[in-house]
């Protein structure tokens, strides 16, 4: 079963400093249809003007994954970490037992543009880290990139964790995997699902086919009940798709 939202029925809110696409029931907006794809639990799409952002805030017991597609982000938390996610990067904290951190635009003059998910652990009362990595476009052309996993080691599915290690997957605590792709036109890539899992697919640009179903930019798609996901691009695009239980 494939089951596509388009981008236009996303929730959108516009701000003076935001401009974000809720996937999922977040903060005000509330859709007891619409709260969860299994562990995965927000999916945001946010654009944040120049010299703004997130204050700091609070989290608890969720695994929280930003991947930015344009501009800097700059990451403070409660640990005492602090960075800078440039375009490409991808940042991963886990919020275990509590962790405050906060969100900037790091630039003075252009725009932030991000992904953020949040998946729910699989285990509880972790203690809190945070770390970051770059990943180039040349890693993900012509293949699903894994660039956050949690995906066990006696796992039968097709990426291995000794295989995801050799990628350089960021460690989340959740069996699920995060991948990124960059397809030229006519480019095809597979994923197969083992028994029980489901997948979450987002187009970030471009045009794709998904098993002979047509997604553009700003889609998503979520998968149960299917063997094999088949991605065709009809034009240069990129990708993102989580592989969760």
């Amino acid at each position: 079963m494939i089951h596509i939202i388009l981008s236009a029925d996303r929730y959108h809110l516009e701000a003076d400093w935001l401009s974000t696409y809720w996937h999922f029931s977040f903060d005000h907006y509330y859709d007891p249809e619409n709260v969860n794809f299994g562990p995965l639990r927000v999916f945001n799409d946010d654009v944040i003007r120049p010299a703004s952002g997130f204050p700091m805030h609070s989290h608890r017991e969720m695994e929280i994954v930003t991947y930015v597609l344009d501009g800097k982000l700059e990451h403070r938390d409660s640990l005492g970490n602090r960075g800078v996610t440039s375009a490409g990067e991808v940042q991963r904290m886990s919020a275990g037992t509590g962790i405050r951190h906060s969100e900037y635009n790091a630039s003075d003059s252009e725009p932030v543009h991000l992904l953020q998910f949040w998946i729910q652990p699989a285990v509880k009362g972790l203690e809190p880290s945070w770390e970051q990595k770059q990943f180039t476009r040349a890693e993900r052309e012509g293949k699903l990139l894994p660039v956050a996993s949690g995906s066990p080691a006696d796992s039968s599915r097709a990426q291995s964790r000794e295989a995801l290690a050799k990628a350089g997957a960021l460690k989340i605590h959740q069996d699920a995997t995060v991948y990124v792709s960059a397809l030229s036109a006519g480019q095809e890539v597979a994923h197969e699902l083992a028994p029980g899992r489901r997948a979450y697919l987002f187009v970030m640009e471009g045009k794709v086919m998904l098993n002979g179903r047509p997604l553009e930019a700003g889609d998503q798609a979520r998968v149960t009940d299917e063997s094999k996901l088949t991605l065709a691009a009809t034009e240069a695009s990129d990708l993102l798709l989580i592989d969760l239980p």
